[in-house]
């Protein structure tokens, strides 16, 4: 297993430039009236600290928040996408996302309930060669540091339908994971908002732990 931290390898053959003392990850803000920030308040920083506590990560405990058309997206090895409702992308950001998930980034997009029909055709305005696929059970992102055997654990019912991770690959390499039906982002807040049970929050964070293990170390 490799180190985990902002590996060097990653800073060369990619756009960013944070030392590993200094890595930050960010929750992306979009236009289109849907609610970005759904999760503002617990939901990444209480990712990190699991991940720094389990993971011996040095992650800035402070969450930042990125327009989608900023150039300061290159700044953050993994971004955070979710909200209930509408998301548009114009040409400059969906450019602008493109370059940076080519560049090296990583993307998850968490579907908060409600967003998928809007969320698959913006991501067809970034990579519109591509294509959603639905990922096996064996893919590494479900057995890094946590094993998922069965996939996405289920966090919040919403439709009664089965969670399912999907990723959009460039070249070879899992550039975004989406994860639909399973909500991992309310899981990872603090347990007075959704008061979901300490068994499902745990495997929400232990999910989000295997993504962020696997944006910083992945080479495929």
């Amino acid at each position: 297993m490799k180190s985990l931290l902002f590996l060097p390898a990653l800073i060369l053959l990619s756009s960013f430039s944070p030392a590993p003392s200094s890595v930050k990850i960010a929750l992306m803000k979009y236009n289109g009236g849907g609610d970005w920030y759904a999760n503002l308040q617990t939901s990444l920083p209480n990712l990190i600290g699991f991940c720094n506590k389990n993971l011996g990560t040095n992650i800035d405990p402070a969450q930042a928040i990125v327009e989608a058309g900023s150039p300061e997206l290159f700044n953050y090895p993994f971004v955070h996408i979710t909200g209930h409702g509408n998301i548009v992308f114009s040409d400059k950001e969906g450019e602008n996302i493109r370059k940076y998930l080519i560049g090296g980034g990583f993307l998850h997009i968490d579907d908060n309930y409600g967003m998928d029909k809007f969320v698959r055709p913006q991501m067809k305005r970034v990579f519109p060669e591509l294509e959603f696929v639905e990922l096996p059970y064996s893919h590494p992102i479900y057995h890094q540091k946590f094993d998922f055997k069965t996939g996405l654990p289920k966090i919040h019912e919403h439709d009664n339908k089965p969670p399912q991770g999907y990723g959009i690959i460039y070249e070879g390499r899992l550039v975004c994971f989406y994860s639909f039906e399973c909500d991992l982002g309310d899981g990872w807040e603090d347990p007075d908002i959704h008061h979901d049970s300490p068994e499902a929050r745990e495997k929400a964070l232990k999910m989000g732990a295997n993504l962020v293990q696997y944006a910083f170390t992945a080479v495929e």
